[in-house]
């Protein structure tokens, strides 16, 4: 185990394409520079404690790089996803204060969130400190028929016609690369996965990653520039709607017939949302195999958030997977709340959903279905990577589940990132399933 802390018209087309989906994916997902910025830091350089340690965190307003002298804070502190410990409203004379947080007795995270009030305006910054996070220990457990129901299931799925549709897209294509939007029939007849395969031109076998994604329905550009390296790619989207769409599409779609897709069947591990996902990955490798430039040997599979969640899945379900890299995944240790600590999203059995979500078949349910339980199962190296602020997939959760991995494993800390990359870990990870792929 291993740990790091931190034509021509038609060409013109695809630039503007590639551009646009970046920078749009950039803005989402990227926090947006302010004037006015609050930082919080721990006072351990690498946000670390040992159970019991106190921690103590500095507040600083910052405006134009500079101290902001008398600026109004409140500041409180929390375990993630839990009420506050301590409050404190305040103003900051120097523009910078150092706060006591307290500690954990438990393994766990602390979180310090800090609200600047500027001109009417607030601002927030947030630091989280980790208590001995690789003792993290999973609340969900294994169901007896856990091994024996995902087998069946892809046992039933490998009966179904892969039907594969692929139509290419000329006008992502490039000098060295085939765009195609593809069709595949998933686990049962009738129902698709779709995605966009690139494949190098050049006559030849190629290593193949299938990219995985994160939670949402939108359309999916592909990867290109990994295809133009020498690799098939394949992205999936996994509501089974073709991938190529206007944005409004599936706008609509978030908002009517997929809203709050996965709590869709909840009560019924046979009949979950997720069931049908799970499967669509393993018919997404099985698209790839089928592939006569594929080398037949050498995949990997990447994503984040949902798409971290997948990675683990897809390489615990089918051992054809050799290698995965996941960033934040989600869908860990869902059972947390349960416990008085965090959850993974989509965070089923918080205070706000227990109502709803907190029956015993929900319950049981979410155990066929979480990351933690697959992630025993790996047997691959995997590299993974997130930040201790994630909001969205608390670390909590994600140490869960990177806990209880036996197979070879690689962490990536950005400490501070929260449901976001910074470049930097692309170019750690990217190198690695490069490199692990063209090497065997």
């Amino acid at each position: 185990m291993k740990n790091y802390t931190l034509g021509r018209p038609a060409r013109m087309r695809r630039v503007l394409f590639s551009f646009w989906f970046l920078l749009s994916f950039a803005l989402a997902a990227q926090p947006t520079e302010k004037i006015v910025k609050v930082i919080v830091a721990p006072d351990h350089t690498n946000w670390e404690y040992k159970t019991g340690e106190p921690v103590k965190f500095t507040i600083t307003v910052l405006q134009y790089g500079n101290p902001l002298k008398n600026a109004a804070l409140k500041y409180e502190v929390m375990p993630e996803k839990m009420p506050a410990t301590k409050t404190e409203t305040l103003t900051l004379a120097n523009g910078s204060k150092v706060v006591e947080g307290g500690t954990l007795k438990k393994p766990g995270f602390l979180r310090c969130m800090a609200t600047a009030t500027v001109n009417g305006k607030e601002y927030v910054g947030l630091a989280t400190a980790g208590f001995d996070p690789l003792k993290i220990e999973p609340t969900t457990n294994v169901p007896p028929d856990f091994q024996a129901f995902w087998d069946k299931a892809k046992t039933e799925a490998a009966k179904i016609p892969l039907d594969t549709r692929l139509t290419l897209l000329p006008d992502r294509c490039t000098e060295n690369v085939n765009v195609y939007h593809v069709s595949i029939q998933n686990f049962a007849l009738n129902t698709r996965v779709y995605g966009i395969l690139c494949v190098p031109k050049k006559e030849g076998k190629y290593p193949a990653i299938l990219k995985v994604p994160g939670a949402g329905a939108r359309p999916y550009s592909g990867d290109v520039a990994a295809a133009e390296k020498g690799f098939i790619t394949l992205e999936i989207g996994i509501h089974g709607v073709p991938v190529t769409m206007d944005v409004s599409v599936y706008n609509n779609l978030m908002a009517g017939a997929l809203r709050n897709y996965w709590t869709h069947g909840l009560d019924d591990k046979d009949q979950y949302y997720y069931k049908r996902v799970y499967l669509g990955c393993v018919r997404a490798n099985d698209f790839i195999y089928s592939l006569p430039q594929f080398d037949g040997q050498n995949l990997g599979v990447t994503g984040g958030s949902q798409g971290g969640a997948l990675s683990i899945v897809t390489a615990a379900l089918d051992n054809r997977v050799k290698y995965l890299v996941a960033y934040y995944p989600a869908l860990s240790d869902l059972t947390g709340y349960l416990h008085d600590r965090a959850g993974g999203w989509p965070h089923l059995f918080n205070k706000d959903n227990y109502t709803f979500n907190g029956k015993k078949d929900k319950i049981e349910t979410s155990k066929y279905y979480d990351v933690v339980n697959f992630a025993r199962l790996l047997k691959v190296p995997g590299f993974y990577s997130w930040g201790f602020n994630d909001e969205t997939c608390p670390p909590t959760s994600m140490y869960a589940a990177y806990n209880v991995i036996t197979a070879p494993k690689e962490l990536y800390l950005a400490l501070e990132t929260g449901h976001w990359t910074y470049p930097e870990q692309y170019e750690i990870t990217n190198p690695w399933l490069y490199g692990k792929l063209q090497k065997r």
